[in-house]
């Protein structure tokens, strides 16, 4: 039997008889009349193949096949009751709850350490675990095997749900007793070895050609415009080794400007403004259609925008006056 042609009312009639075992007590207790109480009744005989209830000197006695359906009908009521029920408020402080978040280097190194400061006081139950851009395909997120994507993103599918977390520039990293310290013109700039590094995308491809600006990023795609290449001698995929690279005083780094603020903290390194004029990217988290209403993705999307905005005010609070 198709179980769209049932009507589905007649399961919770159903149970309702066998626990009265009387057509009148049922037909009050679901407020309806007698007459409908037995038509019901009639239908689920019908239905079953089967009288159900057989009238006795003690009133109406479950058959054989009623008593077995009784604890089947139970169960698949009660999960249908949960199905139904409104979804519950996400309470974070109690939740153990596992985050997967695709997250690149940048955001690893500037977004996260604060997010996991604030996750750690309201929800220290939570479970986050970071995954990179390559060990994450479009369709593991579309599909909601990822709850989160943050990263700077240009051709995700139109179904996907995406919110702005902010915009950086970019800034120059160099030893501060470089013979260019001092005065990074575009000349120095171009005469110095750089350091490039950069992941974003997903499934990103092996290996780079210093000699193709093709692919290379938003700097050596700013120097083409004005028709200049700068030399890059090494390439890397973490923001955690210009810092270390730019010791060398033939080195730069030309890097996000957050991620340099980061790496400046070395008394040995200087952070300059980029000797030409390099557009500010967005990082942005997306997410799948399929999470957009889930209490607890929301609650997380709004814990990364409050820590991202806290992050921002700091910043203004901390820059000096007139810079």
């Amino acid at each position: 039997m198709n179980i769209d042609r049932i009507d589905l009312n007649l399961l919770v009639y159903l149970d309702v008889l066998l626990r009265e075992q009387s057509v009148t007590r049922a037909a009050l207790h679901l407020g309806i009349s007698q007459p409908a109480m037995s038509n019901g009744l009639k239908r689920l005989r019908e239905l079953f193949n089967d009288p159900l209830l057989i009238r006795s000197r003690t009133g109406m006695t479950p058959t054989e096949r009623a008593r077995q359906l009784m604890p089947q009908l139970r169960l698949l009521l009660t999960d249908m009751n949960r199905l139904l029920e409104p979804v519950q408020e996400f309470r974070p402080f109690g939740s153990h709850r596992v985050f997967r978040i695709m997250a690149s280097d940048y955001a690893e190194a500037t977004l996260i350490p604060p997010l996991v400061k604030a996750m750690r006081s309201e929800a220290p139950g939570v479970v986050l675990d970071f995954l990179t851009p390559s060990d994450v395909s479009a369709q593991d997120l579309e599909q909601g095997k990822v709850d989160l994507a943050i990263n700077r993103f240009f051709d995700l599918p139109q179904s996907f749900y995406q919110t702005s977390v902010w915009s950086d520039t970019f800034s120059c990293l160099l030893h501060r007793d470089a013979p260019f310290a001092n005065r990074l013109s575009l000349k120095n700039y171009l005469n110095a070895n750089h350091i490039w590094v950069s992941k974003t995308g997903m499934g990103m491809g092996f290996g780079m050609d210093p000699d193709k600006s093709d692919g290379l990023g938003w700097i050596d795609q700013a120097l083409e415009r004005i028709g200049q290449k700068r030399k890059i001698v090494i390439f890397t995929r973490h923001y955690q080794m210009p810092a270390m690279l730019a010791l060398n005083k033939d080195l730069i780094a030309t890097l996000p400007t957050r991620v340099a603020r980061l790496q400046a903290e070395n008394p040995l390194l200087v952070l300059k403004p980029t000797p030409f004029f390099i557009p500010e990217f967005e990082l942005k988290m997306a997410w799948s259609p399929l999470l957009h209403t889930h209490p607890a993705h929301k609650w997380l999307r709004q814990l990364i925008t409050f820590v991202a905005r806290t992050v921002l005010k700091h910043e203004q609070e901390s820059r000096p006056e007139g810079a």
